[in-house]
């Protein structure tokens, strides 16, 4: 599998409650905060469901 990386550049703060449960569970604690993850068709769900919020990268 791909991987991708994430980065978190706009805060969660003021968004609805299943964005920022989204932006957990991908595992962002903080701002500018980069994660590297598999590119899953679930994983890839999720970034699309908060795409305005992140940046992705493929590696």
């Amino acid at each position: 599998m791909t991987k991708i990386k994430i980065k978190q550049i706009k805060s969660g703060i003021g968004r609805p409650e299943r964005q920022k449960r989204t932006l957990r569970a991908l595992g962002f604690l903080k701002m500018n905060q980069t994660i590297e993850k598999e590119a899953t068709p679930q994983i890839i769900g999720m970034v699309k469901k908060v795409a305005h919020l992140v940046t992705v990268e493929n590696i």
